[in-house]
């Protein structure tokens, strides 16, 4: 659990776990209000709804959630719940003879890899993680869209360790800006030092080195073609008031996180996404502080990530064995 400026910003997280599929999702909605948004895409094997209503020139101008979810394209199909828990409460794009939830979303691929390949997230998921979604003492590591997830896959499925997802809060003067990860990554993840942290490893349990061993493939991967069933999907969100256009540019900005921490990233392999949310409500602020307070967030929010991972089925998380 993390107590955070979650409350301090207006945005609640809800997270819903099927810990026997080992898959999930995550729900982040304003607390009574909906939100503005942005998102930059940086991986090439996407699974997205809604990114349009993202664009600095689509007519809604609004978000009333954004979910991260597990279970490949199929959990797409879990956004109906937040749909329905919006429209029951009125809350949605005013159409005149009621309204439409604008709910953009995102999957990362845990099909099987360590539960079900049968198990997705459903919509009664999604409605509960609404109706439980808090301001604080958010549940982190191996819950939501994080449940199912893994790192350091360069070298296939039994050299890989946990992932899960992670929080993070940064704030300077009025500016208090979050950070959610869903650490999911074909990479690994790195300390602010520039330490593997979580990732592939050889037998004897040592790093591998996700990047110097895909360099090495030229011809043929020394341990089997990488699949694409990665990816880390991230949401940073502030008090302050930005433009469509701004929160565009914080989504690009916050992805250095994204380098940062995990090698390789944003691969053909990935289908990384990041998401920016901006309270319309809030007083404006400076683009570029912000920028620089989310990428400190999310950096925080992807190692907490995996530190906070509790293993399965043999796939160790950072509580279970340290390297």
């Amino acid at each position: 659990m993390t107590a955070s400026g979650f409350s301090a910003i207006g945005l609640a997280v809800g997270h819903a776990t099927d810990e026997r599929g080992v898959t999930g999702l995550t729900v982040l909605r304003g607390v009574d209000s909906a939100w503005r948004g942005g998102v930059c895409v940086f991986g090439r094997a996407t699974g997205t709804r809604e990114l349009e209503t993202l664009d600095p020139t689509h007519q809604s101008g609004r978000v009333d959630a954004v979910m991260l979810t597990g279970g490949s394209a199929y959990g797409l199909d879990a956004a109906a719940g937040i749909m329905r828990w919006m429209e029951e409460r009125k809350r949605g794009f005013d159409v005149g003879m009621g309204v439409v939830p604008i709910v953009p979303a995102a999957v990362l691929f845990d099909l099987a890899p360590l539960g079900d390949f049968r198990a997705r997230p459903t919509a009664e998921m999604a409605y509960a993680a609404c109706e439980a979604a808090r301001t604080e003492d958010i549940a982190e590591g191996s819950v939501g869209a994080g449940t199912g997830a893994t790192v350091g896959k360069a070298a296939g499925r039994e050299h890989a360790m946990k992932g899960g997802i992670g929080c993070a809060t940064r704030a300077s003067g009025k500016a208090i800006v979050c950070a959610v990860a869903a650490v999911n990554a074909l990479g690994d993840v790195r300390s602010a030092d520039g330490k593997i942290i979580a990732g592939a490893r050889a037998n004897d349990g040592t790093f591998l080195d996700s990047a110097k061993v895909m360099s090495q493939y030229t011809t043929a991967p020394r341990f089997g073609a990488p699949t694409p069933q990665h990816t880390t999907l991230c949401v940073v969100a502030t008090n302050m008031a930005l433009e469509r256009s701004e929160l565009a540019q914080l989504a690009r900005a916050a992805g250095a996180a994204l380098f940062k921490r995990i090698t390789p990233v944003g691969t053909s392999f990935d289908g990384d996404v990041v998401f920016a949310l901006s309270n319309p409500e809030g007083e404006r602020g400076a683009l570029m502080p912000i920028e620089l307070l989310a990428t400190a967030a999310l950096e925080e929010a992807i190692e907490r990530g995996v530190r906070l991972a509790v293993g399965r089925d043999g796939v160790p998380g950072l509580a279970d064995k340290a390297r």
